[in-house]
């Protein structure tokens, strides 16, 4: 795969065959872990997961999350720019057309008065869809798609980072029809928050004879193409976040694009329905001057002093030069609603790039579990484990531990309690397995689970009744054709039976 003109090693893994055709072909679940030996207490390596649900959630406007929702006809001869700006440039724009009357249907981010904007334009008249940016006095097209659109259908702006795409929908759900980032970049920067500051959902008509009517019209944060890298929300113990049997999981919610579309949100699963699974909030980061989707990371909750920690992956400026783990706490209820994040680089003892954090107190100890990568073009990691001293907080003093450097594709580390032991879980890509270490970094052996396509993270969760959830994803792309490698994954739920 090449993305932005580079060979992008980290996907030769995805050349494997999809879930369902390895469990058919094996007739089970791949994987196996080690044999029970007389006299050993019955531990992680027992448990054996199968395959419980398997489904994609896909949303260009986050539900629960609307800044504009009017349900009722709406009649238009100009573009109408409402009152409301998107946190962060990860926002879209849902339009149900009715009627065009040869006009050219926009909609996009609008300044309030006579300036600049980022637009979609649908144009059945001509059959042409385009992206559009105006930046000071000039307005330039800066993609354009021919498209057959009539009838009645629905029309949407995405905008991820400064990858702006606009999508159709004749009846068979969303479909990207052009898309474009280095031509939108080249004239503005939507990550600088001042700029995004002065931008506003826009949508309407224009041309000559002007006149669109629209069923309806919505407009907020982006969703997700996809989802993946899930982590339990916990304690600083370990202990789940779980209220009303609800577990909350962070996952990066995959953009229209590469790393730097995507950005990072918290859900709730349904312990009793693990089918049930719902957006609660978005979390963007607010760095280096810009508003920016860093993601693949952790949240641990004190309830005693209503505070929250945050670990996440420098994903969200991704150009092939590293990624390092940043932090922050916070006594914003970061588990629900939009934020954004102000962090800084967590001072983990390695000189490599690092992301996948993973952080729990463990005999008063703050054990940090990660991914060290020396190289990212093409792509090398390996797991790796941290720890402070016994009373220590988690950004002091910590050391290495170990780290497997033998695996060259192995990430979506997870620190876990079973049976009264903890372990480390990662996803090695090259092997198709999931492996287990000790607290000391030494391999014990291998999950028993299915191993589908792309690299699928090991989240296990306790199950109040007994037994384990394993919440992972696949490799699944959403539109790659046109949007390129990015926007997967399936989620996917199995469920655990002692081996």
């Amino acid at each position: 795969m090449r993305c932005n003109g580079r060979q992008v090693d980290r996907r030769t893994f995805l050349k494997g065959a999809s879930l369902t055709a390895l469990l058919a072909m094996s007739g089970g679940p791949l994987g196996c872990g080690a044999p029970s030996a007389p006299g050993r207490k019955a531990g992680i390596l027992d448990l054996s997961f199968q395959l419980e649900d398997q489904y994609r959630l896909f949303a260009l406007v986050s539900p629960g999350f609307e800044q504009v929702d009017e349900p009722a006809p709406v009649a238009l001869r100009s573009v109408h720019v409402s009152d409301q700006s998107p946190a962060a440039p990860f926002a879209a724009i849902e339009l149900s057309v009715a009627d065009v009357d040869g006009s050219d249907l926009v909609a996009g981010l609008f300044s309030s008065g006579d300036g600049g904007h980022v637009c979609v334009v649908f144009s059945p008249s001509r059959q042409v869809v385009s992206v559009e940016v105006r930046s000071g006095a000039a307005t330039q097209v800066v993609a354009e798609r021919t498209v057959e659109l009539q009838g009645r259908f629905k029309a949407a702006f995405a905008v991820c980072e400064n990858q702006v795409t606009a999508l159709v929908d004749m009846g068979d759900g969303w479909e990207p029809v052009v898309t474009e980032r280095d031509g939108v970049a080249d004239l503005v920067d939507l990550r600088d928050p001042g700029t995004l500051a002065e931008l506003y959902y826009g949508y309407g008509a224009r041309g000559p004879t002007a006149g669109v009517r629209l069923s309806r019209v919505k407009a907020g944060p982006f969703g997700m193409a996809g989802l993946r890298d899930p982590h339990l929300v916990q304690h600083a113990d370990g202990t789940g976040y779980v209220r009303d049997n609800l577990a909350y999981l962070t996952f990066t919610c995959a953009g229209l694009g590469f790393f730097q579309q995507a950005h990072w949100g918290v859900f709730t699963l349904d312990l009793d329905d693990p089918s049930s699974l719902q957006q609660v909030a978005h979390l963007y980061t607010r760095r280096d001057g810009l508003l920016l989707g860093d993601h693949a990371g952790q949240v641990v909750v004190d309830e005693t002093s209503g505070r929250f920690t945050a670990f996440t992956s420098s994903w969200g400026d991704f150009d092939f030069q590293g990624v390092h783990v940043r932090h922050t706490v916070t006594s914003d209820d970061i588990l629900t609603g939009v934020h954004l994040l102000e962090t800084e680089r967590l001072d983990l003892p390695t000189e490599l790039s690092s992301w996948d954090p993973a952080a729990t107190r463990i005999d008063d100890r703050w054990h940090i579990a990660f991914v060290e990568s020396p190289s990212q073009d093409p792509f090398d990691f390996h797991p790796a484990l941290a720890a402070g001293p016994a009373g220590a907080a988690y950004d002091e003093k910590l050391e290495l531990i170990g780290a497997d450097t033998s695996l060259h594709q192995c990430e979506g580390t997870i620190l876990q309690q079973v049976d009264g032991e903890w372990y480390l879980l990662a996803s090695d890509g090259d092997r198709r397995e999931y492996p287990v270490y000790d607290l000391s970094m030494k391999p014990v052996g291998n999950l028993d689970a299915p191993y589908g396509t792309n690299i699928p993270h090991p989240q296990l969760i306790e199950r109040p009744g007994g037994g384990y959830l394993m919440v992972t994803f696949d490799g699944k792309q959403y539109a790659e054709q046109i949007l390129g490698y990015g926007g997967h994954g399936d989620v996917l739920i199995m469920s655990s039976a002692s081996g």
